[in-house]
C-alpha cells in the first residue's frame, strides 16, 4: 500500500521571512523538498498545500509550471488547509512533510510508512533522537477527521498532529526509532543559522538527480567537522 504526501509551505514565516523560496544549490528550498518526497517508494502522489495570502502565489506558479497538484487554503489555521486538502482530493492514507526540511530523507519516509501499513495504526511518526529536519508522519483520514473536529487551541491547529499525540485512547499510535544520538543536531530551516549550515551541506552533497541522505550528511561532518 501507498500514501499521498502533502507537503505544507508557505512564505510568512516570521523568523525566516520567505525561508521556502530561498536558493540552495541554485532550486528553492521547497522544490528540493518535492524532489525528495518524488524519490520515495511509499508515496503516490504529492499535493503541495499553501495559504490564500497573496504573497504564497509564488510558490502555485512555482508548482503550475511543475504540473503539480496544489491546494490554497487557511493561513491561520493549518489544520483546517490540511484536512480539506485531504477531503477535496479523496486520500486515505497523508503524509505529513515540512517545506521546510530540505534534507528529508526519502528512506526515513518509506521506513515510518512502512511500518504504519504492516502495524495497521491510525498514526505513526519517526521517534527517537533523530535530527530535526527528518521529521515524519502518517495518519489516517479518519484520524485527521477527528483531529479536525476536536482540535480547539490555536497552537495545537498550527501544529496539525497534537491531538493525535494526546489521545493514545483513542489512537492507535506507532512510533518508529532509527536513530540514536543524533538530537542534537539541527537540520530545519527556520533561522540564518540555519541557511548557512544547509547550504554548506548542498554544496558538498548536492549532485543532480541524486539524493543524499542522513547516511551522507554525518559522514559529512566525520570528513569536514568544522562544518557541523
Amino acid at each position: 500500500m501507498k500514501a499521498t504526501a502533502i507537503l505544507q509551505g508557505r512564505l510568512g514565516s516570521a523568523r525566516l521571512p520567505g525561508k521556502v523560496m530561498l536558493p540552495l544549490a541554485g532550486r528553492p528550498v521547497i522544490v528540493h523538498v518535492y524532489e525528495r518526497i518524488k524519490h520515495c517508494k511509499n508515496i503516490e502522489r504529492i499535493i503541495i498545500a499553501t495559504t490564500t495570502n497573496k504573497r504564497d502565489e509564488a510558490i502555485v506558479k512555482l508548482f503550475e509550471n511543475l504540473g503539480v497538484t496544489i491546494f490554497r487554503g487557511s493561513e491561520e489555521d493549518p489544520l483546517d488547509r490540511f484536512f480539506r486538502a485531504a477531503t477535496e482530493y479523496n486520500l486515505k492514507h497523508i503524509v505529513r512533510i515540512m517545506a521546510d526540511c530540505p534534507v528529508v530523507d526519502p528512506n526515513v519516509v518509506d521506513a515510518v510508512i512502512t511500518y504504519y501499513f504492516r502495524g495497521n495504526y491510525d498514526f505513526c511518526y519517526l521517534g527517537g533522537e533523530f535530527p530535526s529536519g527528518l521529521d515524519v508522519t502518517i495518519f489516517s483520514y479518519p484520524t485527521l477527521k477527528k483531529a479536525w473536529e476536536n482540535t480547539e487551541r490555536l497552537s495545537d491547529r498550527e501544529h496539525i498532529i497534537p491531538y493525535m499525540q494526546k489521545h493514545p485512547d483513542l489512537f492507535r499510535m506507532g512510533y518508529l526509532e532509527l536513530f540514536k544520538g543524533l538530537y542534537h543536531h539541527r537540520w530545519v530551516l527556520d533561522h540564518e543559522c540555519d541557511y548557512k549550515l544547509l547550504k554548506e551541506i548542498y554544496n558538498e552533497l548536492y549532485e543532480p538527480d541524486k539524493i543524499f541522505t542522513t547516511k551522507d550528511i554525518l559522514e559529512l561532518f566525520d570528513r569536514k567537522p568544522e562544518i557541523a
